[in-house]
């Protein structure tokens, strides 16, 4: 193994190093596979209740009327998020495609939009209208309020009940940190909030943007009585397999609003090609929580093995984690940028290529990118971003198998051990 190591050029002192700090961290990994296996079997029961078939995964094209395929997968995933519905479609394109549909299919004019965990992550400034771009919601005279999270990282229910507004219609938790290096905020904490909201006024809705945090706990966001759950499929979700895709799972009345968006008001859920898609979206989901499971691995490793080097992390390498993103302040640009090139080094497509900051759409700053994927922009592959600001802190998420992680995390640590910028303590 020390050879095999070495061929892939992580030199003796790196790997004493990872396998010192993976010693630690064996007692950690087992109840992360255990948790896997109960949201494993969570899958199955649903797939099973639905009455998943062979003819499920057959190509519909036009109209796409009387899809099976796409039509029982929106009942598995709405069994697995506790919702009424769901809407699983290719036609999304994105996270922040899922995320901007069910806030333009659920608010009107006049609607006003309230964050209570501050700052949304950064594309959707624009499809809110923080930042002026064409099509926002802004635009279509929908306002928007924040409420910041406290210091310590929880909801400020005094800001929030002084937020609510008559013309307050959607209320929007971000679950994962973004581009911020705050906690991310568990199933339970948000479920809190929306007791506390809905307790305030019954009538207004909760979006959770639920992106990284599918299958890391046992329960989801549809669970503690979020009206909308939306996500991204090359994302957690996906398993690695799925080529594209989003979705929203919610009460009946907000999926329908979000179907007739998507297509065409009368038209709603009843069309939309599958194009092929459905057994990678299937067998995706099945995989979901085994993949989930590694990417976790990842980032628990990457943020004991920094942290141990002296880097601030977030999450610390002992917390309870509710994501699969890990941050780690480098405080130099050339700390940042090394770390990316050692993830890019470590990917099985693209490994030569060395990433460079540039002027990414939706984002404020240059921002770097480190992603060998087999999908184009898949962040449940092993992946690392981070805008080019202070604190100069990457984001690094995924990784399909643990030794994938495992290997990115050492060729990072690698990259900047060659460039003397850390120290490898001895062991």
């Amino acid at each position: 193994m020390t050879e095999m190591y070495e061929s892939m050029g992580i030199s003796r002192e790196v790997a004493d190093f990872s396998e010192e700090i993976l010693e630690g961290l064996k007692s950690r990994f087992e109840k992360i596979d255990e948790r896997a296996e109960y949201n494993q079997l969570k899958v199955i029961k649903a797939m099973q209740d639905a009455r998943v078939s062979a003819e499920c995964f057959e190509t519909s094209s036009g109209y796409g009327y009387n899809d099976r395929g796409r039509d029982t997968l929106e009942e598995v995933y709405a069994n697995i998020f506790h919702t009424e519905a769901a809407l699983v479609r290719p036609q999304i394109t994105c996270g922040t495609h899922a995320l901007a549909l069910a806030l333009s299919a659920n608010l009107r004019p006049g609607d006003e939009l309230l964050s209570v965990s501050g700052k949304p992550y950064d594309t959707l400034e624009e499809v809110i209208g923080i930042r002026p771009s064409r099509g926002s919601l802004a635009e279509y005279g929908v306002t928007y309020a924040q409420v910041d999270l406290l210091p310590d990282g929880s909801f400020d229910f005094d800001g929030i009940r002084q937020a609510i507004r008559p013309q307050t219609r959607m209320i929007e938790i971000q679950r994962s940190k973004g581009y911020q290096t705050r906690p991310t905020l568990s199933v339970a904490q948000i479920g809190e909030a929306i007791s506390f909201i809905k307790s305030i006024r019954p009538d207004i809705l909760c979006m959770v943007d639920n992106c990284y945090g599918e299958f890391v706990e046992c329960t989801e966001p549809g669970e503690v009585g979020a009206d909308m759950v939306v996500g991204s499929l090359i994302k957690n979700p996906g398993g690695g397999l799925a080529p594209a895709g989003g979705y929203i799972a919610g009460t009946l009345s907000c999926i329908e609003q979000c179907a007739f968006r998507l297509t065409s008001p009368g038209l709603g859920r009843e069309v939309g090609a599958n194009f092929g898609v459905m057994q990678s979206f299937y067998q995706g989901l099945f995989l979901a929580p085994t993949v989930t499971a590694a990417a976790l691995k990842g980032a628990i490793f990457a943020a004991n093995l920094y942290e141990r080097l002296g880097f601030p992390v977030v999450p610390d390498g002992k917390e309870e984690r509710h994501d699969i993103i890990q941050a780690i302040e480098f405080g130099t640009p050339e700390g940042l940028i090394a770390f990316c090139e050692g993830i890019q080094a470590a990917a099985p497509v693209d490994s030569y290529v060395t990433p460079e900051p540039w002027a990414m759409p939706g984002y404020d700053s240059d921002v770097i990118m480190a992603a060998g994927a087999f999908v184009q922009g898949s962040s449940i592959e092993l992946s690392a971003d981070g805008p080019l600001k202070p604190p100069y802190a990457a984001y690094f998420q995924g990784g399909l198998t643990w030794p994938h992680a495992k290997l990115g995390i050492m060729k990072s640590a690698q990259r900047l051990y060659e460039k003397g910028l850390i120290k490898i303590p001895q062991c």
